[in-house]
């Protein structure tokens, strides 16, 4: 008889704990990357980070949830699914300037269809629209 319940889920955790770490340090490292390139959002990828380092990285959950930046990001997204007005406002802003780069350089490509700028930009648009509708953390 196969066993199942908890030792079966511990077992499946241990598993795929390295595929965890794997994706936790990739988020985070993107999400790093994206405090310095425009149109590489770096909340996301922290968000993914902090969700994955809880299943793979225990030691990198604590350095997240106590770095001074990110830690409360973290925090109000797990309490609230909150995110803050200045994190939605930059995001937007970073994703207009995308927009129009796209729009402006693309076309110049001799290759170009009308749906390689109108498929990113409607991407963007429906997850600004999604991050502006998310509530804002309470007042600390």
């Amino acid at each position: 008889m196969r066993g199942g319940g908890y030792h079966a889920g511990m077992s499946r955790r241990i598993r795929f704990r390295w595929a965890w770490w794997l994706l936790a340090y990739v988020s985070l490292g993107l999400g790093l990357l994206g405090v310095i390139l425009p149109g590489l959002p770096t909340t996301p990828f922290i968000l993914v980070a902090a969700w994955a380092a809880a299943r793979g990285s225990r030691r990198l959950q604590r350095r997240l949830l106590a770095h001074p930046h990110f830690g409360p990001m973290i925090r109000d997204w797990r309490r609230h699914g909150a995110v803050a007005r200045r994190s939605k406002r930059l995001a937007l802003a970073t994703m207009a300037i995308c927009a129009v780069l796209l729009a402006i350089l693309l076309p110049l490509n001799p290759a170009h269809r009308w749906w390689m700028t109108a498929l990113p930009i409607a991407c963007m648009a429906i997850v600004g629209t999604w991050l502006w509708l998310r509530p804002e953390p309470p007042a600390r």
